[in-house]
């Protein structure tokens, strides 16, 4: 069911819905209530039922009812998140695309201030910063978001190339829809379906604008989310990758956006085998293999630039396949961590213990800037 807006708007504000029911009609109403009277013409809100097996498919139907400007769209079977994002994309009419997870909300003053820019810029991608919220409150900085200062004006990503390493997210963008169809995008199914989004988004844009503000609150330890999921789905990541290297190559054979793009996929691969809440013991040496299997088959011709420290040892490692010699790093870094620890002390606005970070090895703030995905935060769900 989909309910027809009456004018096309300027931005299309896509949600995929799926267990979310504690925390539905916050991201909902952070987003209608934000919208200027002025401007209710001009946002269009499209919630996307993912056949959910809780109470979200009639919350969204009351709460459409009688909502101008509110369209609903109810899957008959769970597809999972990147597919649930492009049946709102298939029914969205907007000039400009944001994909926003429904356990995540707005902060007050980000609808006027993203159609502002929008209006101002007419930018391919419009990039937007973040907090990362805990279940106690507390409010942490990216580790990324310092990127993102200082960029004014329109740019490419020739002329500010840190941009390439944000965090690699869709629902910290904003895109123009005519650009998406240029470039051939959509969400692939599978867990970490941003990967062969976001970064062609900013590889391919002549127009980038930054709005350094937050725009965004990013829900953090929900159960459900596929960063604190154990499973043997975190292997889709590696055909994730594979269509990101393919449609780079095919595109723009760059060497040395190459070896960007490379160096970043190996951190984060590193940040989910390393990652406790994500494999189980007896499916890391696979993983690792994997790794390594990609490592080999993307290296870049005229090498990469190889990070400094433990970081650089780990890449190392990968190369030569050698996951003995991994897992006894790891569990030495583990345990310097551990006598590292601080004792446990007030919560900080901006950061919190070791345990808040990660509960891998790979916690540092390096290996954070590549641990991009909750990537379906609402994916680590059925059958999708």
């Amino acid at each position: 069911m989909v309910n027809e807006p009456s004018q096309p708007p300027l931005l299309s504000i896509v949600v995929p819905v799926y267990g979310v029911e504690a925390y539905l009609y916050q991201c909902l109403e952070s987003i209608r209530a934000d919208i200027p009277a002025g401007d209710a013409d001009a946002v269009e809100l499209i919630a996307v039922d993912d056949a959910s097996p809780d109470r979200c498919g009639d919350m969204l139907r009351s709460y459409a009812a009688g909502r101008s400007g509110v369209r609903t769209v109810h899957l008959t079977t769970n597809v999972g998140l990147g597919l649930a994002r492009n049946a709102g994309l298939d029914v969205a009419g907007g000039r400009y695309v944001w994909f926003v997870d429904s356990d995540d909300w707005l902060p007050p003053g980000t609808i006027p201030a993203v159609l502002d820019r929008l209006r101002q810029h007419e930018p391919d991608v419009l990039m937007l910063d973040h907090l990362r919220v805990h279940e106690d409150g507390r409010r942490e900085v990216d580790a990324s978001s310092h990127l993102l200062h200082g960029v004014s004006g329109v740019v490419r990503l020739a002329d500010q190339p840190h941009l390439l390493r944000v965090q690699h997210t869709a629902w910290n963008k904003v895109v123009r829809r005519a650009f998406m169809d240029e470039l051939g995008l959509r969400f692939y199914p599978g867990w970490y379906e941003d990967i062969p989004f976001s970064h062609p988004l900013l590889i391919g844009a002549e127009k980038i604008s930054v709005l350094d503000r937050v725009c965004y609150l990013y829900r953090q330890g929900r159960q459900g989310a596929i960063t604190s999921t154990r499973s043997g789905r975190h292997f889709d990541a590696f055909d994730q990758y594979e269509r990101l290297m393919e449609w780079v190559r095919s595109r723009y054979p760059d060497e040395h956006l190459h070896a960007e793009l490379f160096q970043l996929m190996v951190n984060h691969y590193l940040v989910v085998v390393g990652n406790d809440d994500r494999l189980h013991p007896h499916l890391r040496r696979a993983f690792f293999a994997r790794v390594a299997e990609h490592y080999r088959r993307y290296r870049p011709a005229g090498g990469y630039p190889l990070p400094a420290g433990v970081a650089g040892l780990k890449h190392r490692l990968v190369g030569r396949n050698d996951y003995v010699a991994y897992a006894a790093l790891r569990q030495a870094h583990r345990v310097a961590g551990r006598l590292r620890r601080p004792s446990p002390g007030p919560a900080s606005a901006t950061g919190g213990s070791a345990d808040d970070r990660s509960s891998g090895d790979d916690g540092g703030p390096a290996d954070r800037v590549a641990d991009t995905e909750r990537q379906g935060a609402l994916a680590g769900r059925g059958a999708g």
